[in-house]
């Protein structure tokens, strides 16, 4: 294997890796977070429509 082929094959899977860990991170934290706040963001303003009209 030449020195050109090793570091190649290591500049790929460091970028692999990087990408792995990127989207771990962004479906275990990033995701659920904005859907949590999103959905809470619609259950205020229904509770704060609701509260108006009554």
């Amino acid at each position: 294997m030449d020195i050109s082929v090793f570091s190649g094959y290591l500049v790929f899977l460091a970028i692999f890796t990087m990408g792995f860990w990127l989207m771990l991170f962004l479906l275990t934290f990033v995701v659920p977070y904005w859907l949590f706040g999103n959905l809470m963001e619609i259950w205020k303003l229904k509770r704060a429509a609701k509260k108006e009209k009554a």
